[in-house]
């Protein structure tokens, strides 16, 4: 993929997971070639890159089209987002992870005790912990040395909502919300724990479970859609639970 078409769908595509588009509104080359500075050639072949990853869809009159996603979908995603963690946290745990990757590791968790440890967190905090969240993950993903794993969390980081810090803004709204941050932040003191020790099974096991606060964060913005909405500009392409 040449610079300027990586480029192009990098900005479409948080373009729509920042709530850009709202559902059936189409996607016409011309405009968005207009409005990203680029030719037609590159926003074509995004486009059809951001179909295959279920982004968007086929519109009647031709293009493309913003879908709208159910609350069942995102929750998959999270799911599976966490079985293929799961697996990432196992394979470290069993063959062993550098001690480069473990001091950033131990980097990420002395980081995000001072912020979770603080009395009570404000914005600038839960944006701090989320830059730590990211670089936490990412770090177990990359470090696990699996291709696959790899190409299939790039796959759902693309989906709206099924990244790893995707749900957090809701944390900061709620009474709980620095109470579910520290219990994830003890979860990955957990992980890296059982990576150290060559727990394969127990690390697997701690990556799925650290999803369900995800799911939790969801269930919240489902309750409160104008608060989501407000939060998260992209909840606007989930469909309302029925």
């Amino acid at each position: 993929m040449d610079s300027q078409q990586s480029r192009v769908l990098v900005q479409l595509r948080d373009m729509i997971l920042k709530g850009e588009f709202g559902p059936g509104e189409r996607l016409a080359e011309i405009p968005l070639a207009e409005k990203l500075g680029a030719s037609r050639t590159p926003v074509r072949l995004a486009l059809a890159s951001l179909e295959h990853e279920g982004l968007i869809e086929p519109s009647p009159a031709g293009g493309y089209q913003m879908r709208r996603f159910t609350s069942q979908e995102i929750a998959d995603s999270i799911r599976v987002r966490g079985v293929i963690e799961g697996l990432a946290l196992r394979l470290l745990a069993e063959d062993g992870a550098p001690r480069q990757l473990l001091r950033e590791l131990h980097d990420c968790l002395d980081e995000g005790d001072k912020v979770v440890g603080k009395p009570t967190m404000e914005l600038d905090d839960y944006a701090g912990y989320v830059e730590m969240n990211d670089r936490f993950h990412r770090l177990v993903v990359e470090g696990c040395g699996n291709a696959a794993v790899k190409r299939i969390m790039d796959m759902l980081d693309s989906q709206p909502f099924a990244a790893p810090s995707a749900m957090l803004p809701m944390q900061s709204s709620m009474q709980e919300g620095q109470q579910w941050m520290q219990q994830a932040h003890r979860t990955h003191h957990a992980m890296v724990q059982a990576i150290e020790k060559g727990q394969g099974y127990r690390a697997q096991a701690l990556g799925e479970e650290h999803v369900e606060i995800a799911r939790m964060n969801l269930d919240y913005a489902l309750e409160r859609p104008e608060l989501a909405a407000e939060l998260m500009p992209g909840m606007k392409l989930v469909a309302a639970r029925r």
